[in-house]
């Protein structure tokens, strides 16, 4: 039987350069110490914002160094973790550094504190004052809108120091997931005995063209989901009461209103990515459903066929060097200055791509400011790897864009518009390997691989973000969650959504428990903002070549200096009103419709 590996047992050319942060973990402690000293640095400007602009310089400039020091430890950390959470060493660190940070939190209160009590205009009279605060305005600015939300400095202080216990139902679900959650082996089409996990099935078996393997990876998958069901249920409802509880405390009108807050988004841009995509892509999406069942010749089409290819036979694999290679090709388009990024990051070990026990599912780009992002995957000799990975290499792109022309403090955009570099690349990619070839088998791949991509971003993350709405709106009213009631409404969100089209059974009601982004405020409809801008993006780069490129490169190194519709606009998309969403609902109709018409044409 196949036997995953220890992180030891990997190849150290499948995994990241950790060296590139702290060369040792001596050095890293030495660090944490030097960071905890460092303290009194910013806590010695307490109760002298008033003094004036200088000052106020001062501080966000101690502030800001002290930020990128303390982030660089926390990735340190957590990193290691992330790779190998089995490692008890590697909890320990990520435990000190979190304490370390709550600390230092709840220390830099006091600074948020002053400037709301500082008198009406004190702050624009500073601005003027002090040119060198200009590149703190938007920051500045942002941070006086929310005045009206802020508690009392003592209570501040007390919420900040108690940041690791109340981010606890995160690290309980990530550690019982890959921790504690164990899976019964199963068997293919062909009689082999194969091991399951979280990584396994969802970066292989989903896609499997073996229809006993996937559904046997299926029934394994879920019969352990459904154990700790009720564990999971209770985390994640206290981390929903937190967050309403917050919201009641901070006097915002509902969670939605305060998680919205940050982003620059406003309740209709967010309902409007929720209701129109569920409401227009429905259809589209249930042909899409129907022609997969037709082509794979199942009598029913179960929730787990959803991801199985179309072409059993012509099913492509792709080797990690292969993906790379294409993946940099595909990325010309974007000029040299880019590229020449995404090089680094394959030749210099950004990446760790290695499966092994105890390593994060999913995948995640971390940046650090002053070194470089890392990027994380589980490589499955697939092209939904291939994609997954172009989706990552889209987010370091635009962080070492945005980290050389901003300082940290401006550096990341709203999350609105996060998810639009990532998805941009996703669809270079595709329409690269369309030029490569005339044969209609594989249009008809690379046509479903694009569809893969509006799957991800427009189906499995906006009905969880269509779940946090129907679950942050109960819990507004007082209505527990529990097992049963996250079962019940990610069961008719699914419903609703398919239709008749594909079999929504129990098991497949389990999938609120298969994400971390649940957790993570309202990210997952971000995905579909993102892509909806990207879309537009991609379409004006093939229409009107090199100027919507400079535009787009422009956007990327705009970072945070903006609101997301500026940035957008800047970008060379409208995102005030409803029609990208609709023309991008449109398109994934148009590859739908050329889909049916290769499959008719055999």
């Amino acid at each position: 039987m196949e036997q995953r590996l220890t992180r030891t047992e990997v190849s150290a050319e499948a995994t990241w350069r950790l060296e590139d942060l702290f060369e040792t973990h001596t050095e890293w402690e030495a660090a944490l110490e030097d960071a905890r000293a460092d303290i009194q640095q910013i806590t010695k400007y307490r109760g002298k914002l008033h003094e004036g602009s200088r000052v106020l310089l001062e501080v966000l400039t101690t502030q800001e160094k002290l930020s990128v020091q303390l982030y660089r430890l926390f990735s340190y950390a957590n990193l290691h973790l992330f790779v190998d959470n089995t490692n008890s060493d590697y909890q320990t660190d990520a435990a000190k550094v979190g304490d370390l940070r709550a600390l230092i939190m709840s220390e830099m209160t006091f600074i948020r504190s002053e400037i709301f009590s500082l008198p009406e205009g004190t702050i624009e009279t500073y601005l003027d004052a002090e040119p060198e605060l200009a590149s703190f305005r938007k920051m500045l600015l942002d941070l006086l809108a929310t005045k009206m939300h802020q508690l009392s400095p003592e209570t501040e202080s007390v919420l900040a120091s108690m940041s690791e216990v109340l981010d606890a139902p995160y690290r309980i679900y990530e550690r019982s997931k890959l921790s504690d959650m164990t899976f019964d082996d199963i068997e293919d089409g062909y009689g082999h005995t194969l091991p399951v996990s979280f990584a396994l099935y969802e970066n292989k078996y989903e896609f499997s063209e073996d229809k006993v393997l996937r559904r046997n990876a299926y029934e394994s998958f879920t019969r352990t989901l459904r154990k700790y069901q009720n564990t999971f249920a209770e985390t994640f409802a206290t981390h929903v009461k937190k967050q309403v509880v917050m919201s009641r405390l901070r006097g915002y009108e509902s969670v939605t209103h305060m998680l919205l807050k940050p982003q620059d988004v406003t309740l209709e841009m967010y309902d409007n990515i929720l209701d129109i995509i569920q409401e227009e892509l429905a259809p589209h999406m249930r042909r899409y459903a129907k022609l997969k069942q037709r082509t794979l010749g199942l009598e029913q089409l179960r929730f787990c066929d959803l991801k199985a290819p179309f072409d059993a036979d012509f099913n492509p694999s792709i080797t990690f060097d292969e993906a790379s290679k294409l993946i940099q090709d595909s990325l010309q388009v974007l000029g040299s200055e880019y590229t020449d990024i995404i090089h680094k990051a394959f030749t210099e070990r950004w990446i760790d791509y290695a499966d092994n026990l105890g390593k994060a599912t999913g995948a995640f780009c971390d940046f650090i400011y002053g070194v470089h992002p890392y990027v994380l995957v589980s490589w499955a000799d697939n092209m939904r790897s291939a994609f997954m990975l172009a989706h990552e290499i889209g987010h370091a792109g635009h962080f070492m864009l945005s980290g050389k022309y901003q300082r940290y403090t401006n550096m990341l955009p709203s999350l609105y518009f996060i998810e639009a570099p990532s998805t941009m690349n996703e669809l270079l990619l595709a329409e690269h390997i369309l030029k490569q070839s005339d044969d209609k088998r594989m249009q008809r791949w690379v046509i479903a691989q694009q569809l893969n991509t509006y799957y991800h971003n427009f189906i499995t993350h906006l009905l969880e973000g269509e779940l946090l709405r129907r679950a942050y709106n109960l819990a507004m009213q007082d209505v527990p969650l529990n097992a049963k009631k996250l079962n019940d409404l990610k069961g008719d969100i699914l419903s609703s959504f398919w239709g008749d089209a594909v079999e929504v059974d129990e098991d497949a009601k389990l999938t609120w428990m298969r994400q971390p982004h649940y957790y993570m405020s309202l990210y997952p409809y971000m995905y579909a903002a993102g892509l909806t801008a990207s879309t537009a993006a991609a379409q004006h780069i093939k229409e009107q070549g090199q100027p919507a490129v400079d535009r787009w490169l422009e956007a990327l190194k705009a970072g945070g200096t903006l609101s997301p519709l500026e940035l957008m606009k800047l970008a060379g998309v409208d995102m005030s009103g409803p029609e990208p969403i609709s023309k991008a609902v449109a398109y994934v109709g148009s590859l739908v419709d050329q889909l049916e018409q290769l499959f008719e044409a055999e």
